[in-house]
């Protein structure tokens, strides 16, 4: 799974933005990542690796090094969306 994925996952599990953690947190001076980690799993149920994606992007923001190159964990970037997953209005014929 992607970065981008993991944190794609985390909207449709919580219904919030990375954009809106990012801010939620800095609203409860949450800078520590134990911190961030503890608050994100009993705040909102998220599991390890979904709490350190969103965590990462509280303390580091959307820029990340890349490390796979190929494969389904791959990133096209190191740039992550955190406004939120690009919504379409297709109506299914």
């Amino acid at each position: 799974m992607s970065f981008q994925a993991y944190l794609d996952n985390v909207e449709e599990k919580t219904g919030m933005t990375p954009k809106q953690f990012i801010a939620e947190a800095k609203k409860k001076n949450l800078t520590k990542f134990k911190n961030i980690i503890d608050w994100l799993k009993t705040d909102y149920q998220l599991g390890t690796g979904h709490a350190r994606a969103i965590a990462y992007v509280i303390q580091h923001g959307d820029t990340f090094a890349l490390k796979h190159t190929t494969g389904t964990h791959r990133d096209k970037s190191g740039k992550l969306e955190l406004a939120g997953k690009k919504k379409t209005n297709k109506k299914k014929k």
